[in-house]
């Protein structure tokens, strides 16, 4: 930046903000640099070819161009191949894994020669996930490498191609020998090619075959080794088989097809993972004032609820009043002022703080009291509206004011505080939500109490995952 070379400056950034979703500072930056410079795409200078190709894949995929699906899915398959073997290459060398430092005071040469090649085979072993994880994410991405069959079994189907279409199912069965979806498309495709092909002729990819086989013989060497030098050993789960979006288009077999020809084609969406606890909505509001008025199907979503009359116009008031004395710029956010964006100043105040300033007599008490009575108030009406069988506890409440800084709002395309979420970091070119560390993984709900309207702007949106795309504006 500082030699003026914009561009190179603004991929270097989007190449950060691609291993660092989370800071918001560097997504204004480069919102900014793509409005003045007319810029849409920036070049992730990390990125992996062979995901780039399969996320390229995906997106034709979803725009229903089957076609150049195919293209990108069939070369990601190679590049991921290719860098399997360069993975598997790595891997060769001394090897040093914290799990294994017992060696340094009890190993004989020949534990610790077999205890060397353990630590390589399982540096070969763990490349799947390797190649599944994008640069600067710790999760990979689940199912990875079956999904690419599975997304070709059906874009084959698509354009008519039944063998490959065969060939591909087959291949994803390898890694999920009892998904339902899968094995009726197959028996499908084998109805299709009746007569003109023998279906018993048309095999799972080699290189598939071969992958599993030794990823298979990998993990029954590592727990035999590890039984033997008294290290445990856990395989983890790498084809997760609900790794992918669960909708509509996301996952090939989750799409009904009518053909022109022949019997239908049933592709039922495969079943979501259960959850760790029953998802319900309804129950009662607790106070008589409170004023239901959307719930999540209105809401274009699930465990959603918009509610009024929540606090009286007096309690508002009251709380403004409060606010005016404890209040700090960018509290919560390390003195940052303007955290989310340069065009509006913003200021916080938590409940201890409010509280504290009661007790130290910088205001009301008994207001700095209804701050937190407030608080439970919506921390109650939460966990009963949601029927939740446990208790909802608080993680984080604050009391705060955005305005508008003058002479900064004309031509502004920024805003107030960018699309997140708060448990996870949302990845909008992958389209995906990382559930990592910084984002506060252990939070479940979240609610937003507004004080006042008389101002514009300010709609609460939800979005799609691409951070575009508006669901809902309230």
């Amino acid at each position: 930046l500082q030699l003026n070379k914009l561009e190179e400056a603004a991929n270097a950034a989007h190449t950060f903000f691609m291993a660092n979703p989370e800071h918001m500072e560097i997504q204004q930056d480069l919102e900014n640099y793509k409005t003045t410079s007319g810029k849409v795409s920036l070049i992730d200078r990390e990125a992996r070819q062979h995901m780039e190709d399969y996320s390229a894949g995906v997106r034709h995929y979803d725009k229903e161009e089957y076609g150049l699906a195919i293209g990108f899915l069939e070369r990601a398959l190679e590049g991921y191949y290719s860098e399997d073997e360069d993975c598997q290459l790595m891997c060769e060398g001394p090897q040093r894994f914290e799990e294994h430092e017992y060696l340094d005071y009890k190993a004989g040469l020949y534990e610790a020669i077999a205890d060397h090649y353990m630590q390589v085979l399982a540096c070969k072993h763990d490349c799947v996930r390797e190649l599944a994880t994008r640069s600067g994410r710790i999760s990979p991405i689940e199912n990875f490498l079956p999904l690419h069959y599975d997304y070709l079994q059906f874009a084959y189907y698509r354009v008519g191609d039944y063998v490959k279409a065969l060939e591909c199912a087959k291949s994803y069965l390898l890694f999920h020998p009892d998904d339902e979806d899968v094995l009726e498309n197959a028996g499908y495709y084998e109805g299709l090619l009746e007569g003109t092909v023998d279906p018993a002729t048309i095999k799972p990819r080699k290189e598939a075959k071969a992958l599993l086989r030794r990823h298979k013989l990998e993990s029954h060497l590592l727990r035999v080794a590890a039984a033997g030098l008294g290290y445990a050993y856990t395989e983890p789960n790498y084809w997760n088989r609900y790794g992918a979006r669960q909708d509509e288009h996301s996952v090939p077999s989750s799409i009904s097809s009518e053909p022109e020809d022949g019997p239908r084609l049933s592709l039922t969406k495969k079943p979501m993972p259960k959850p760790d606890r029953e998802l319900k909505e309804g129950g009662p509001l607790l106070y008589s004032d409170v004023k239901f008025v959307y719930n999540s199907e209105q809401l274009n979503g699930s465990q959603r609820v918009l509610l009024d009359n929540v606090i009286s116009e007096e309690q508002c008031r009251e709380l403004h009043r409060v606010a005016s004395g404890i209040m700090l710029a960018g509290d919560g956010y390390r003195g940052k002022t303007s955290p989310h964006t340069p065009n509006e100043r913003f200021e916080g105040a938590t409940v201890l703080k409010a509280l504290k300033y009661g007790y130290e007599g910088r205001v009301p008490l008994k207001s700095a009291r209804l701050f937190y009575d407030i608080s439970e108030k919506a921390r109650r009406i939460v966990q009963s509206y949601f029927l939740l069988n446990s208790t909802l506890y608080f993680s984080y409440t604050h009391l705060v004011c955005r305005t508008a800084l003058s002479g900064q709002q004309e031509r502004r395309n920024d805003l107030s505080h960018p699309i997140h979420a708060d448990n996870c970091l949302l990845d909008p070119e992958a389209n995906e939500c990382w559930k990592e560390p910084p984002a506060y993984t252990f939070r479940d709900y979240s609610a937003l109490l507004y004080m006042n309207a008389d101002f514009e702007g300010g709609e609460f949106i939800f979005t799609e995952m691409d951070a575009k795309t508006v669901t809902v504006s309230l």
